[in-house]
């Protein structure tokens, strides 16, 4: 992996994808306290897992301002986290909570959010260049935790890998060239989980099989 010692996301008056843009002004007119702006990171480039979604929710990350904060889905993947010793703290849905990542990073592969949860192809290929850039910058990382097939396929996409060689299966891992790893699971959506297609043990299955690759590359 490339050693780039920084990485910069995109600023808070993005105007790369107008639609997005103007759907975040007509937000930050009716909710002033909210974020309203790209969503950055959060978690050092020196970590090992980069755990990647799609986009930023509404009344989530588009309102606190942190990855999976404010909505149903951190209620999953931020425990998941804890127990396994990638933060620490207490995670409280708050990102004035004082949770610390330590070995993952979380991110999205589009920062600013869609309306109705669905940016358009041609917003995610704009927005690519970022997480390009990002996964370059994390020399220490060796396991991308795709939350989603959308997001598997923004991965793919974004190293330049063909979808048909990596099909998304919930609990499937990957080998990448250069040594990473692809793993995939079932979005941690509200949905998923009322429906009984994503359940707790299921997701800290997933995150258990990424340890022994996390603990190799610490070591």
């Amino acid at each position: 992996m490339s050693a780039a010692v920084s990485f910069s996301g995109p600023g808070r008056d993005c105007a790369l994808c107008p639609r997005l843009a103007d759907f975040i002004a007509g937000h930050r007119a009716a909710q002033p306290d909210w974020h309203n702006a790209p969503v950055p990171s959060f978690g050092p480039l020196t970590a090992g897992l980069l755990v990647v979604g799609l986009a930023p929710g509404l009344r989530g990350a588009n309102r606190t301002g942190r990855p999976f904060t404010g909505d149903y889905a951190g209620e999953l993947l931020y425990p998941a986290l804890l127990k396994f010793g990638l933060a620490d703290g207490q995670f409280r849905a708050d990102p004035q909570d004082g949770l610390r990542l330590l070995s993952a990073r979380i991110t999205n592969a589009v920062r600013c959010v869609p309306p109705e949860n669905k940016p358009t192809p041609l917003e995610q290929k704009t927005c690519r260049p970022f997480l390009k850039d990002e996964i370059a910058s994390m020399p220490r990382l060796r396991v991308i935790l795709a939350l989603g097939r959308i997001a598997h396929d923004a991965v793919l996409s974004t190293l330049g890998l063909r979808k048909a060689d990596y099909a998304f299966a919930h609990g499937a891992r990957h080998s990448l060239p250069g040594g990473l790893v692809l793993a995939d699971t079932y979005h941690t959506s509200r949905y998923n989980v009322n429906t009984g297609r994503l359940t707790v043990e299921m997701f800290e299955t997933v995150m258990a099989g990424l340890l022994p690759a996390l603990q190799k590359n610490a070591g």
